[in-house]
């Protein structure tokens, strides 16, 4: 077997096709060229050709495999009308700005000592929510007593499930991924397969997982 080949082998292991019959996969139902894919999922153009010609094997970065996986998920959402034309270049907005990785919704100050040496916490100090989510006083005098405190969403099940992949996909590769999932399956099947689910899968099939589940 030629490296290419074997290069081919290693991917379709890794990703579950080639890169380069992915990416063309993914580029034809959102109307982009192989530049503007390589410019959503964060990578140069250079490197990318490298992958689908399976010059190189591994996308190093955790959050480029995250990018694709989610520019995979919208193109078939795309095949099958599930999503209106107009509203694939917000999606694909959306899928740029991801890091693929958790990020703290508000910078961590350092709290004023007293003389004492010990950290002064002053009162009414807003802890910081969930992404997206208000900020809840911790006390009752920084709102008025009349006004009840508005209730929050819950998440869907999608961004709970696109949360998950992203917090995994950012701490180990896909090949990581499979490597623990085999190495645990023998004593605990079905945690190997939520690894496997939603380290390495489609997210309609972690979805499908987390609603079976999460009841």
């Amino acid at each position: 077997m030629d490296q290419t080949a074997h290069n081919l082998q290693q991917q379709t292991e890794l990703y579950g096709e080639p890169l380069g019959e992915l990416v063309r996969r993914v580029a034809g139902p959102l109307r982009l060229t192989q530049g503007a894919l390589a410019q959503v999922i964060g990578l140069s153009a250079p490197m990318l050709s490298q992958l689908m010609s399976a010059q190189r094997v591994k996308i190093g970065n955790p959050a480029v495999v995250s990018r694709l996986q989610a520019l995979d998920e919208l193109a078939h959402l795309a095949m099958i009308g599930e999503i209106d034309p107009d509203d694939i270049p917000a999606e694909l907005d959306g899928i740029r700005g991801a890091t693929g990785a958790f990020t703290r919704s508000t910078p961590t100050a350092q709290l004023p000592r007293s003389s004492a040496g010990a950290a002064q916490v002053p009162e009414a100090t807003p802890f910081p929510g969930p992404p997206g989510l208000s900020a809840v006083p911790t006390t009752q005098q920084s709102r008025p007593a009349a006004v009840a405190p508005a209730a929050s969403t819950p998440p869907s099940a999608r961004a709970v499930v696109r949360e998950i992949q992203d917090l995994l996909r950012a701490v180990a590769s896909a090949e990581e991924i499979q490597h623990a999932a085999s190495a645990i399956a023998p004593d605990s099947p079905a945690l190997a397969e939520l690894l496997l689910t939603y380290g390495t899968g489609r997210t309609a099939d972690a979805l499908t997982h987390y609603e079976h589940h999460h009841g």
